[in-house]
């Protein structure tokens, strides 16, 4: 019970830094553009290839899984639309999340551990330089701006994978598959997808932080950080998606119908 009380706390914590990133960049106009700059590239540059790998290879599976039922049903001219809803609404966003929570969250959570537990957080103040400034709005900035990049680039990388697998194993021509594209994905599945990944790229960066401010108990309890830091953002990434999607496209009638 403890453990699970010192938990929500931190799940509070989380929220009040959130507040605090908002504070600073919005009123006091504070951060460190080095420090944003070089996490930029640690979420986006450096964890390109490992997304778009992991997207190649969903939007090809995917393919699999529903091209021989639709071809069943006379329905081939709806892979190509059918693929890139799924990959543009829920599939490439949660994932690159995952990814990168996994990759990125742990990272942020075990450097800034064990600069607590080694007390560099306390010369930081004493240089009076403030955390907030210096490690947690560089990274928030850096997820947020970088995650859709990467989710729009998976998301092509999906569908090139779908796209090659249709034509080379199911006799679907690219012309086909990329009308049925057009007809059904819409502008919004894209700006939704998106939305998506900025907040998820927002949860991923506090959560990491946090833990990482909070560290106790010396090189074990970094190694506890970051593992209840990656749980906790893989958690508050799949709660969110549910409520995320359900405003997004609840209501809003299908795709298949729209005109």
């Amino acid at each position: 019970m403890g453990n699970f009380g010192s938990w929500l706390v931190k799940v509070g914590q989380s929220c009040l830094l959130v507040g605090q990133i908002i504070t600073h960049i919005l009123i006091y106009r504070r951060f460190h553009w080095r420090n944003t700059v070089e996490q930029m590239s640690i979420v986006g540059t450096e964890s390109l290839l490992i997304t778009l790998i992991t997207a190649s290879f969903v939007g090809a599976v995917f393919t699999i899984q529903v091209a021989r039922e639709f071809i069943h049903f006379g329905a081939q001219q709806a892979i190509g639309g059918i693929l890139a809803i799924a990959l543009s609404r829920e599939l490439i966003p949660v994932l690159t999340a995952v990814i990168i929570a996994g990759r990125v969250g742990s990272a942020f959570a075990a450097e800034i551990g064990t600069m607590q537990v080694t007390e560099q957080i306390d010369a930081l103040y004493m240089l009076r330089t403030n955390p907030i400034d210096y490690l947690a709005t560089p990274r928030a900035i850096a997820c947020i701006l970088m995650l859709p990049i990467l989710t729009i680039m998976g998301f092509l990388t999906g569908m090139a994978g779908g796209l090659f697998l249709s034509d080379a194993m199911y006799g679907i021509s690219s012309t086909m598959f990329l009308n049925s594209v057009q007809d059904l994905l819409k502008p919004w599945d894209l700006i939704a997808a998106l939305l998506k990944s900025s907040f998820f790229g927002l949860l991923i960066a506090v959560i990491g932080t946090t833990w990482g401010l909070t560290t106790t108990g010396g090189a074990k309890g970094v190694g506890e950080s970051t593992t209840t830091a990656v749980v906790t953002a893989l958690l508050a990434i799949f709660i969110s998606n549910f409520f995320l999607s359900w405003a997004f496209f609840q209501g809003i009638g299908s795709s298949l119908t729209a005109s």
